[in-house]
């Protein structure tokens, strides 16, 4: 079961809320059709759910069709909802129908309803579709991906999400805003995935056009967990201790005067790059093309050091598990006296390798 939300857009729209619109067609003596739940009247109700063969995938967009054997009505062409869902009403006249569903270049098997009155029938469809390994529908330019991940509870946005296609090694991460680009995706069918540490995992199919960028929608639900209690024991760095890291950190954090990055974190997030870490969990610091790290405050390069002496560039080529620990100082107010004079007037980035 899928704990989350996701809707799907070709153009920006709002993320405050997702309304998904019932299927409405009409048939002149058959009835009324794609009416929700109770709305049947007196009538049959058919609910039609399509997934991937494990069950555990719904796939919206999924178009399902239904052929009335005994000709009561013309057939039914319509698509699921966003929780691989289609709710019809049936023709009074109807006695049977055959009912199959497709997805792209893939489909279910045939399944065959026969109806009594009153009495509501479901059919469940499986479309055996490997989307983890799903070749590109086109061998011509791939897709992008962009999209908002936001909070289901509070509607606020969501960074440090990781979003990535299932079956693919590559994954981006949410910003500030909850945003992501995923640019040069294959075409064709994808479960795109998402993993934040406080929330449930998502996992939803998307469909990918060559040539087109697709916008999604994630509100993640909070899963908080339930577990006995724990006792930690938080080893230290001897060399961090030695250097005045920890003391620097116990009342840079008290008094808000700079963000310290321990081992801890650096396991926990698994960055890419130690820059990435930084512009991450220290709002305002970003990458120029050069290699500096940038206070975007002030517009100037921040001054670099490594394990205490200072550096010109910052420290591309030291990998993050390298790193036991990053001071980051924003401002010649806020610096320590170890790293302060006229050169760290733009801030300071301090590494600490192990």
């Amino acid at each position: 079961m899928v704990r989350g939300t996701m809707f799907t857009a070709r153009t920006p729209r709002s993320l405050t809320a997702a309304i998904f619109v019932p299927v409405c067609l009409a048939f002149g003596g058959g009835g009324a059709w794609g009416q929700e739940a109770g709305d049947c009247g007196d009538g049959v109700e058919l609910a039609v759910t399509v997934s991937d063969q494990s069950g555990s995938i719904p796939l919206p967009g999924a178009t399902v069709i239904i052929e009335w054997g005994d000709a009561a009505a013309p057939p039914v062409r319509a698509s699921t909802r966003a929780d691989g869902s289609l709710l019809l009403c049936v023709p009074r006249a109807a006695e049977r129908a055959a009912v199959r569903a497709e997805l792209g270049d893939h489909s279910s098997g045939e399944a065959s309803v026969l109806f009594e009155p009153g009495v509501a029938r479901e059919v469940v469809l499986r479309i055996p579709l490997d989307v983890a390994t799903t070749a590109p529908s086109t061998p011509g330019r791939p897709g992008r991906l962009i999209g908002s991940v936001r909070d289901a509870l509070t509607d606020d946005p969501v960074h440090v999400v990781i979003v990535s296609l299932a079956g693919q090694p590559r994954s981006v991460d949410t910003g500030r805003q909850g945003r992501f680009v995923m640019s040069g995706v294959p075409a064709g069918t994808h479960v795109l995935e998402t993993r934040r540490i406080g929330y449930a995992p998502l996992r939803h199919v998307v469909s990918v056009e060559e040539g087109r960028t697709t916008e999604v929608g994630i509100a993640l639900v909070p899963a908080p967990l339930e577990m006995e209690p724990l006792v930690t024991t938080v080893v230290r760095s001897r060399r961090l201790e030695i250097k005045g890291f920890y003391e620097r950190k116990r009342w840079g954090e008290l008094l808000g005067l700079g963000t310290y990055i321990t081992e801890d974190y650096i396991e926990l997030w698994r960055p890419r790059e130690v820059a990435h870490l930084v512009s991450m969990l220290a709002p305002g610091i970003s990458v120029d093309r050069n290699g500096r790290m940038i206070n975007r405050r002030s517009s100037c390069p921040m001054t670099n050091y490594l394990d205490g002496v200072r550096v010109e560039r910052f420290l591309g080529w030291v990998k993050p598990h390298e790193v036991a620990g990053i001071e980051v100082y924003k401002g010649a107010a806020s610096l320590p006296a170890e790293f302060g004079g006229p050169t760290g007037q733009c801030g300071v980035v301090v590494v600490w390798t192990k």
